[in-house]
């Protein structure tokens, strides 16, 4: 049965809608497309009805800044934002992660980590819940870990920025490396900070394996861009070059599909270079590697409309290929367990019974309206064998199902939503233990996700549309392309 939506989830959608309908259009249809998996997913059980997959991602572009402790992550975010928002240098620097949001007044506002974890639109929506389960009683504890900080920045108008603390192998919890890891996820570009001052890499071990190793079997490993930092610390031994190459076999050993690094520093805060040469050089080498990352942000914007796209045909995917397989193998497990326990209690029940029969020396009489005398006790032994053996089936199946329960709440918990519902919802006391398809699956359900398929696939082709031209001809930069046909069912 269909579960619908709550009313306040509901509204939130319609919010995001209205939102998207000035921005970005064609992200309205995107919406819609997610509230059809919504569907699918409330049908199967891995929703409820305050649960979306359009409250799972970000809708604003968003670039994330990670790194090791005083590695110049915030002075890069005061000058690429021309404005002095977060703290810098050794003794004053944040300890949460800070997400840097626009303020059309101008003003500099500090808000706390229940403003993300309740609000939808941004990137921590109930990440207290994720942090709950690898840190109990933290969940409660979010405003030790999140903030938010707004400015008048035109370059944060229409794109989020969040900017780490220090990642270092002494501080390192698991509730922030919860929180690191869901960053890198959902980022659009994130920004890997290194300091040029510590010349062995060796010595970060932890955080190069923690931020790097990953990247190999990312689909989306572009994203990253490994930034090395003061690099005017180098200037005496003018060895920028081994610096850089130490720190680039360093990313690949632990996993990195590539060891570019961008190298950088503070022309305020720098140490003076003397050598007029070598300054020329490092000042070239940072202004040119800095206007690169600042255009590759700037463009982040692009990269937010394939992400998100590319979420909704994952999402279809996963359903199909993930969620529906998991959920069909504990069905299975659980009918099987549930067969085996039959067996093994009918045939003893059975037995006494038998025994108790052939053990009565007289047989009672028994009368029943309507039934011969003959097969009256027959009758009635036959609906007290049946209704024992029922009794003992039904408890059996609910004793099974209630112990996988436990188990599938402590591991099914996924970006997919409760496996464990869904498995709940389909050993109901009406449901046949030999059913092969889940509640909610069927035709119409599998033809809903290839929509989907192929509605991204159309919504993919209509952004390129809009960048390239293999034609030749200009690419249609304005106005809406007609959304895929909507599919309501």
């Amino acid at each position: 049965m269909y579960q619908k939506p709550s009313k306040l989830l509901a509204q939130r959608l319609q919010r995001l809608r209205e939102h998207l309908r000035q921005e970005n259009p064609l992200l309205v249809d995107v919406v819609d497309r997610f509230i059809v998996l919504d569907k699918v997913a409330y049908q199967l059980g891995l929703l409820g009805p305050h649960q979306s997959y359009a409250n799972t991602i970000p809708w604003w572009p968003l670039i994330s800044v990670l790194g090791t402790f005083s590695a110049g992550k915030s002075t890069f975010v005061n000058n690429y934002l021309g404005l002095n928002v977060q703290r810098s240098g050794s003794q004053a620097v944040d300890d949460k992660f800070t997400v840097l949001c626009f303020n059309a007044q101008g003003e500099i506002h500090t808000l706390p980590g229940i403003a993300l974890d309740a609000d939808p639109r941004f990137p921590f929506y109930q990440i207290s819940e994720e942090i709950e389960h690898v840190a109990q009683g933290e969940g409660e504890r979010i405003d030790t870990y999140l903030q938010i900080r707004t400015c008048g920045s035109q370059r944060l108008s229409g794109r989020v920025m969040i900017d780490s603390p220090g990642f270092d192998a002494d501080a390192q919890r698991d509730s922030v490396l919860r929180i690191t890891d869901h960053i890198i996820d959902i980022s659009d570009l994130v920004l890997v900070f290194f300091d040029a001052r510590h010349p062995e890499p060796g010595a970060m071990r932890d955080t190069l394996s923690h931020l790097v190793s990953g990247t190999v079997t990312r689909r989306d490993a572009a994203k990253m861009m490994f930034i090395l930092n003061q690099i005017d610390a180098t200037w005496r031994e003018d060895n920028l070059e081994e610096v850089v190459s130490a720190w680039q076999r360093a990313v690949v050993q632990h996993g990195a599909a590539t060891g570019r690094f961008y190298c950088m520093y503070n022309h305020n805060a720098a140490v003076e270079i003397t050598n007029p040469d070598v300054k020329a050089r490092y000042q070239q080498k940072s202004e040119q590697d800095f206007s690169e990352i600042a255009r590759r942000i700037d463009t982040v914007g692009i990269e937010r409309n394939y992400r998100i796209i590319g979420a909704l045909e994952a999402t279809a995917n996963r359903i199909e290929n993930e969620a529906l397989p998991a959920i069909k193998q504990s069905l299975r497990q659980w009918a099987r367990r549930v067969l085996i326990g039959d067996l093994l209690l009918f045939i003893p029940t059975l037995g006494v019974l038998l025994f108790w029969v052939a053990q009565m020396e007289t047989v009672p009489a028994l009368q029943l309206p309507g039934v011969p005398d003959t097969l009256a006790l027959p009758l009635a032994l036959t609906v007290l064998v049946f209704g024992l053996l029922a009794v003992i089936h039904f408890s059996m199946r609910h004793l099974i199902a209630q112990t996988m329960l436990r188990r599938l709440q402590k591991e099914s918990n996924t970006s997919l939503g409760h496996l464990a519902n869904a498995f709940r919802k389909n050993t109901r006391f009406w449901r046949s233990i030999f059913r092969t398809h889940p509640v909610g699956w069927n035709k119409a359900t599998s033809k809903r996700l290839e929509g989907i398929r192929i509605a991204a696939d159309q919504f993919v082709q209509q952004l390129n549309d809009r960048y390239v031209s293999p034609s030749g001809s200009t690419p249609a930069t304005t106005g809406k392309t007609p959304a895929p046909k909507q599919d309501n069912a």
